[in-house]
C-alpha cells in the first residue's frame, strides 16, 4: 500500500504493508518542491507526489499489484480519464507499466504522508536527510 500527499512546499510518501493484525509502515520519504513545481496546481503537484513515491518505491512495487492511495479525489480516477492537463496526462502514462488500484482516503486517515510533505527539512539534523 502505497500513501502519498503533496503541500505547497513538499511532497510526502509512505509504503505500508497490510498484515492480519494490522497496518505497518515500511518505508517513508519526503522532499522539498522547487521553486517551480510549486507553482503548479494542487492536481499537478499531487500526481508529482505519486509519480515520484512510486518511483522511489519502485523495487518494492514493480510487477506487484499495490494500493495506491490518496486524499485528492480527483487523481481517482488516473487510470482511465482522458485528462486535459497535458503534464498529467504524460505522469499517468508514466504510471501505466504499474499494477495499482487507486482509493480515496480521508486527509485525517492519511497522517503519515501528510506530515512528510510539510516537514521543513532544512531544521533536520543531516542524517536524518536523504537526496
Amino acid at each position: 500500500m502505497l500513501r502519498t500527499d503533496a503541500s505547497d512546499v513538499g511532497l510526502g510518501a509512505v509504503l505500508l504493508q497490510e498484515y492480519d493484525v494490522g497496518i505497518f509502515p515500511v518505508a517513508y520519504a519526503s522532499r522539498k518542491l522547487t521553486h517551480a513545481e510549486q507553482k503548479y496546481a494542487v492536481v499537478e503537484r499531487e500526481c508529482l507526489a505519486i509519480v515520484w513515491a512510486v518511483a522511489k518505491f519502485c523495487r518494492y512495487l514493480y510487477g506487484r499489484q499495490f494500493v495506491l492511495q490518496t486524499d485528492h479525489r480527483p487523481l481517482m480516477f488516473l487510470d482511465r480519464a482522458k485528462l486535459a492537463n497535458a503534464r498529467v496526462m504524460r505522469w499517468a502514462l508514466e504510471l501505466q507499466s504499474f499494477k495499482f488500484r487507486t482509493e480515496s482516503i480521508k486527509g485525517s486517515d492519511n497522517v503519515g504522508a501528510d506530515y512528510l510533505s510539510r516537514i521543513d527539512r532544512d531544521v533536520l539534523p543531516a542524517s536524518y536527510r536523504q537526496s
